[in-house]
């Protein structure tokens, strides 16, 4: 007899929206492009948005899609979905959550069950309509709630999470903020706008200097001319 095995295939999609609003999605892309450049150099931290998560070997029924998610100790590179068995068995151990306008508390409760039964060590759930922060850190096996969650550092990331009046503010260890696209278009614009402030300035010094320099020059020319047209007198221009 031949026993064949048959390919598990794990859906990459589960059919549902990335984002339900544009706030979610900036702030989705916001924190997940801040943590791609927080960690850039680190060749073995896998970053993901909305990517479907496998925690269980055969059960493609059992899946979660973390708005945000980061995995220390599996390399960067794409993927169709995180299967968790093929990436030496490691979960990710953090995962960030904006919720949706039309998230009930059932569906939040099943992913707090969810990332607290398969290994996520960190989990930050932001709801931007109240603007309210919500952690969890694990503790002896276990989710526990983050109090207070104001000025918390992540241990993991060691990125600063802040309430500010516009919502949501992340700060990377150096202080610099987590920006959205149109705020790093913004920043690049007012660097450069600052490097050519700058090169004008230093352009209008150094023509300033060429300038007392040509001044001195013809100075020095003229008192030259003096002092020979002095000698011609028979006159020591150094005598007067």
């Amino acid at each position: 007899m031949q026993v064949t095995t048959e390919e598990i295939i794990y859906p990459c999609s589960d059919g549902q929206p990335m984002a339900d609003s544009t706030i979610q999605y900036k702030l989705i892309v916001t924190i997940k492009e801040g943590c791609e450049s927080l960690l850039k150099d680190d060749p073995n931290v896998f970053i993901a948005a909305d990517l479907l998560w496998y925690p269980v070997e055969g059960r493609t029924d059992i899946s979660q899609a973390p708005d945000v998610m980061v995995v220390f100790g599996r390399p960067k590179g794409d993927r169709l979905s995180y299967i968790q068995f093929r990436e030496y068995n490691i979960p990710p151990q953090v995962v960030f959550e904006i919720r949706s306008f039309r998230d009930s508390q059932i569906k939040i409760n099943k992913k707090f069950s969810f990332y607290n039964r398969y290994g996520v060590e960190e989990y930050y759930l932001y709801d931007p309509e109240k603007n309210e922060l919500t952690g969890w850190q694990r503790i002896e096996g276990l989710l526990e709630v983050i109090e207070p969650m104001e000025g918390w550092i992540s241990p993991r990331l060691r990125v600063r999470f802040e309430l500010g009046s516009e919502g949501l503010e992340i700060y990377r260890p150096d202080g610099q903020k987590f920006l959205s696209y149109s705020e790093l278009d913004e920043q690049r614009e007012l660097e450069r706008r600052r490097a050519e402030q700058e090169f004008l300035r230093a352009e209008q010094a150094s023509q300033r200097a060429e300038e007392a320099s040509q001044r001195a020059e013809q100075e020095a020319q003229k008192a030259e001319r003096l002092a020979a047209k002095l000698r011609e007198l028979n006159i020591d221009p150094d005598s007067i």
